[in-house]
């Protein structure tokens, strides 16, 4: 008779699927005290977990870290721009750098590919070669790149048990798909 084989386990840096399903809602929550406490997480999270932790959590945590200090009031507008900045340069950095094979694809199209707004690989161009953008254009690109993040991570994370209404099931699915390699260290 054969040795039946135990299915792999996976470290992870959190608890449990309680510990990520809070940590995913109070960094969402607009609270600002709530947010905090879910960026200590991460940031414990990021300590155990060091270059494993999943991009797309790294990223949400530091564009939530810049809407927190943005919420405070401690930062003046230049440095709330280039805390926006950094944050955005570095997840379209990071996102579009798995899609990048041996040949140079250009931003804008790996960018169509996983369904980022090309405007905000137009900002990241900006932020990283040009004239620093307008605060409230980096604050509406972290808007728009944290809703990204929710879709295409956070919620199938939760088992889309989040997702807006009216969504079609064959959407989610084709969404899954399209975006298999974003989190392939994620949760399991």
């Amino acid at each position: 008779a054969r040795k039946r084989l135990k299915p792999l386990r996976t470290v992870v840096a959190w608890r449990g699927r309680a510990e990520w399903d809070q940590v995913m809602v109070g960094l969402y929550c607009g609270d600002s005290r709530l947010q905090q406490d879910a960026l200590d997480r991460v940031s414990a999270w990021k300590s155990r977990y060091g270059p494993k932790m999943p991009l797309a959590v790294d990223c949400t945590a530091e564009l939530i870290r810049c809407k927190v200090l943005d919420s405070s009031g401690r930062l003046k507008s230049h440095e709330l721009i280039l805390s926006y900045g950094l944050a955005l340069v570095r997840f379209v950095n990071l996102i579009t750098e798995r899609k990048q094979k041996m040949v140079s694809i250009p931003l804008r199209q790996l960018a169509r590919e996983v369904d980022i707004p090309v405007w905000v690989v137009d900002l990241r161009h900006e932020l990283t070669h040009g004239k620093l953008p307008r605060l409230a254009l980096c604050r509406k690109g972290c808007d728009v790149v944290l809703d990204w993040l929710r879709k295409m991570y956070w919620n199938r994370q939760l088992g889309n048990n989040l997702c807006e209404e009216g969504e079609d099931e064959e959407e989610e699915q084709e969404e899954v798909e399209a975006n298999a390699d974003l989190d392939s260290d994620a949760w399991e």
